[in-house]
């Protein structure tokens, strides 16, 4: 079944888009030189930016027919530069759960989904000094937590060492592969890539 499709998509007439369809439950790398356009694709697959040009199909819906927030809480992204709230880890799982009007986690499911995002700090751990990509690692956490239909993943092992950052990646898809969920990942790390992309989309041969 196809979860996502997009169809004759280009942005601001620059970046032109090859059709594609992805299946649910796939764990699909997109692949290109940098400014090809593929973080741009994330954000116009969750309506981060607009769509002007072309068509993306969820569950064979128009995305521009569906309701923004309702959107974006099945398709999370999870970018390079995400936002955390002031306070410890444990209280950035509070809020973004009170937000949404959802349970928030018991202290062990938010300690096991640190766990599966590499980030070893205990739960009451202040997150004011966190470098980039822990910020990172600790929204992907929340973002699992929310158990979304299709998880966006912009670059999630650039600040990494190579043995941590396949330790990341393979616990993501041991997760999402248990969760039914959808992964998109930008990266450029071709061994990453190789290791565990089930398809590979190449980005950026349309850019003008």
């Amino acid at each position: 079944m196809h979860i996502l499709s997009i169809k004759s998509l280009n942005f601001k007439n620059k970046i032109f888009y090859k059709d594609v369809n992805i299946e649910k439950g796939q764990i699909v790398f997109l692949r290109g030189a940098s400014g090809s356009g593929k973080s741009t694709l994330l954000r116009l697959i969750n309506a981060t930016l607009p769509l002007e040009e072309g068509t993306i199909l969820y569950n064979n819906k128009d995305i521009r027919e569906i309701d923004t927030i309702t959107l974006r809480r099945e398709i999370i992204l999870a970018g390079q530069s995400v936002y955390l709230f002031p306070g410890t880890i444990k209280d950035n799982f509070k809020r973004y759960h009170e937000y949404r009007e959802s349970q928030v986690p018991s202290d062990e499911v938010i300690r096991s989904l640190l766990d599966t995002s590499c980030i070893d700090f205990d739960i009451d751990t202040v997150c004011n000094n966190f470098s980039g990509g822990e910020r990172q690692r600790v929204f992907i956490s929340i973002a699992l937590s929310f158990k979304p239909r299709v998880l966006l993943l912009d670059e999630p092992t650039s600040a990494l060492d190579n043995a941590t950052a396949d330790r990341l990646m393979s616990n993501l898809v041991t997760h999402c592969k248990q969760n039914y969920m959808t992964m998109i990942i930008v990266s450029h790390d071709q061994t990453i890539t190789e290791k565990y992309a089930e398809v590979t989309i190449d980005i950026g041969e349309g850019v003008k």
